[in-house]
């Protein structure tokens, strides 16, 4: 069966300095897929190339049978890639529910549209209780988890998830990580960058070890888990 995303020998620069140096993964529907590492490790990169936001220098990337080098970022969000990125990039003097209906821009089913905007409110009850607020008067949680629900109103095949725990107080990040062990468990597939590599690995099917520009390590998430030299590296252990 063909992988949903194939990563293969990416590299991309900026200027003269390579960030990413040829690394090759794949990601199968259904699986939550992570990359983690130090800061400079590349993983951002790594997202904002496969979203069409950075052009690589070589390597090719296919997504769902079909190359996606040199496809304008809002084909490659018509073909089902999203990506919410690092910093969540929410329009703060739009409400809550105008920044969802952006994420459904290239959508025209408009019953289905607010269909979906209805089950984003389920999975995330306070942006329903604050429809109408102006989404720049939210917490930094609370816009979170807007950037994951406008990413999913375009209906995604993959869903990309650059630091979604950020900058977030310990409960919020809980409940950030609760909503992906949802999507997970009804059948969204996910590629998730993410700083707590202790939450990352134990939901992830798969994961790589991202260092300067490369993949230095791969393996289930469970077995990266209990790898010794990722739990001194990145799980703060001795």
């Amino acid at each position: 069966m063909t992988p949903l995303l194939e990563v293969d020998d990416l590299r991309v620069a900026y200027g003269k300095i390579e960030a990413v140096k040829g690394i090759s993964f794949t990601v199968e529907a259904g699986q939550v897929v992570t990359l983690i590492g130090t800061n400079g490790a590349g993983k951002t990169t790594t997202l904002r190339t496969l979203s069409g936001l950075l052009k690589p220098l070589a390597g090719t990337i296919r997504f769902d049978g079909t190359p996606l080098t040199g496809v304008p970022a809002h084909q490659i969000v018509a073909r089902g890639l999203a990506h919410s990125p690092e910093g969540r990039h929410i329009f703060p003097r739009l409400t809550i529910a105008e920044n969802l209906q952006l994420g459904a821009f290239l959508r025209k089913d408009t019953a289905a549209i607010t269909h979906d905007i209805q089950r984003t409110y389920e999975l995330f009850p306070i942006l329903g209780e604050r429809a109408k607020q102006a989404a720049g008067t939210l917490s930094g949680g609370e816009q979170q988890m807007l950037a994951m629900g406008r990413a999913l109103m375009s209906r995604p095949k993959l869903l990309m998830l650059d630091e979604p725990s950020m900058g977030l107080s310990p409960i919020m990040m809980q409940k950030i990580m609760q909503t992906i062990t949802e999507l997970k468990a009804s059948g969204t597939t996910i590629l998730l960058v993410e700083q707590n590599a202790q939450a990352a690995l134990s939901l992830a099917d798969q994961g790589h070890v991202m260092e300067i520009g490369r993949i230095v390590l791969s393996g289930t998430g469970a077995d990266l888990l209990h790898d010794e030299s990722v739990r001194k590296a990145y799980l703060g252990e001795d």
